[in-house]
């Protein structure tokens, strides 16, 4: 017996294929020679193509003969769906083109952007008859964008404006006083500094790597926006779902100023395994924005609610209305102008975006759980983890990568950004509906409650007609009236 049954038969069919196998490469390797090797000069070479827009290629090169006689030259792309020729069944037929002698033909075919991304527009010469492929020709690389809009200008200063509105009303709300004592005693806002800054950035570094372990552009989105501090619409819905106020103010202010040099920390250190440049410009001037941002519009509330006491209460009680008008202004809004960003959704995307947010809702929640912390601080905590500061994101994406990457890679903040609020509207609701529950279950208990005292009166009253010498409870209406008709 053969001492490497059974294994030999694996053996036999390896040495038996290996031969097929370079014989298959040698013939591939030989047609694509011969089927690349025809010369086209382009004008341009590479070609930026706004999206929905048709622009032309001039193209001039040698041919033969017997090319011109029974040739065909078909326009070909490499994806369709980004880029292809206008129109799109475009032939040559060599015969009938005005080719000057010795076979130099020169011309031109027109290009069409139609989505975001990269395609490569090459030529093909066929035989007529036989429709072989004789030559291929080099690509043209054809990059196609998006092209800036008033709507993306209207959208991004509005939502400025209503964010400062929103976060003056906030300075006029909060309690200085607390804010002072969580400074002085900052276990909360250490646990959010944490929760923000180390289990974020890992867990969006994991996610990249097994959803997207074959686009770097989307892992560096999807790290982005782990590493990016808090978003301000953490205070927003902390303040609509009954959460400490002052501690995820203070959270967010912390976040933001720490953002300064943790994001290039990250960035520089566990972004090396993404991308191997190792210097991507950070936006500290964007940064120091945000933070202004902040702080001043927080500053003129402060101001109010010490100096305009009366204003403060106006605007203090208008402030819940107006962040759920904000939250639901700057959802839709946002989806109307990144409408494009929908056709590159897939389950990876779809994934990412609500994992991301939702694991940091419950690592948040899970580490001031463990520090035993007041349940609307827990709160606090929870959402101010989860919810990133997107904006800064989609900054750091479109400057620190070329177009079209920085708008396809923008899917993934923009993602995350949608699916952020999901669970803490399903929660609003469930508080909204369990309130609504209660209020109608109180209300038939005192209806109940009322007509048990209504019963108990009259009970007394008929106590009263008892002749007896002893005394009766007037609690047992029963034996009352027995007595009293003996």
């Amino acid at each position: 017996m053969c001492p490497l049954w059974p294994f030999h038969l694996f053996f036999i069919y390896i040495i038996l294929l290996c031969p097929l196998w370079v014989v298959s490469s040698s013939v591939v390797s030989y047609v694509t020679n011969r089927t690349s090797s025809w010369g086209v000069t382009f004008d341009p070479v590479e070609l930026l193509l706004p999206m929905d827009s048709v622009s032309t290629v001039k193209f001039s090169t040698e041919l033969q003969q017997q090319e011109i006689d029974f040739g065909v030259v078909h326009v070909k792309t490499s994806d369709g769906s980004i880029a292809s020729p206008y129109p799109t069944d475009k032939v040559y037929i060599l015969k009938t083109e005005n080719i000057s002698y010795p076979g130099k033909w020169s011309s031109a075919f027109s290009v069409t952007g139609n989505f975001l991304g990269y395609a490569n527009v090459h030529l093909q010469l066929m035989d007529n008859s036989s429709q072989i492929l004789l030559k291929n020709s080099n690509p043209v690389s054809v990059r196609v964008v998006r092209s800036e809009r008033v709507i993306d200008q209207v959208f991004t200063y509005s939502v400025a404006v209503l964010v400062s509105v929103i976060y003056i009303n906030f300075g006029c709300a909060l309690d200085w006083s607390v804010f002072k004592k969580t400074v002085r005693r900052p276990l909360g806002p250490v646990i959010g500094f944490v929760s923000q800054f180390l289990i974020m950035p890992l867990i969006s570094f994991g996610l990249g790597k097994w959803l997207f372990y074959d686009s770097v552009p989307m892992q560096l989105g999807m790290f982005f926006t782990g590493v990016s501090p808090a978003g301000g619409a953490s205070n927003i819905w902390t303040y609509v779902l009954g959460g400490n106020l002052s501690l995820s103010i203070t959270m967010t202010t912390i976040s933001t100023f720490a953002a300064f040099a943790m994001m290039p920390l990250w960035i520089f250190t566990l972004g090396q395994v993404i991308f191997e440049q190792g210097k991507l410009g950070i936006p500290y001037s964007r940064i120091a924005m945000f933070a202004s941002a902040l702080v001043i519009p927080l500053a003129i509330g402060f101001l109010i609610q010490k100096y305009l006491p009366r204003v403060t209460k106006i605007m203090v009680r208008i402030l819940k209305p107006f962040s759920a008008l904000l939250i639901l202004f700057i959802v839709i809004f946002a989806i109307v102008t990144n409408l494009y960003l929908f056709e590159l959704f897939t389950w990876k995307i779809f994934v990412a975006g609500f994992s991301l947010p939702w694991l940091g809702y419950f690592f948040g929640w899970l580490l001031s759980h463990l520090f035993k912390q007041p349940p609307d601080d827990t709160l606090a905590i929870a959402i101010e983890t989860g919810i990133q500061n997107t904006g800064i994101v989609i900054f750091l994406l479109r400057f620190s990568l070329e177009q079209p990457e920085a708008d396809l890679t923008t899917v993934v903040p923009v993602t995350v950004a949608i699916m952020t609020p999901v669970p803490l509207l399903l929660m609003y609701i469930y508080l909204k509906c369990s309130a609504r529950w209660n209020k109608k279950k109180g209300t038939t208990l005192n209806e109940d409650d009322d007509d048990d005292d209504d019963d108990d009166r009259k009970g007394s009253a008929a106590s009263t007609n008892v002749t007896e010498p002893f005394s009766i409870s007037s609690g047992n209406l029963k034996y009352q009236t027995h007595l009293h008709q003996c």
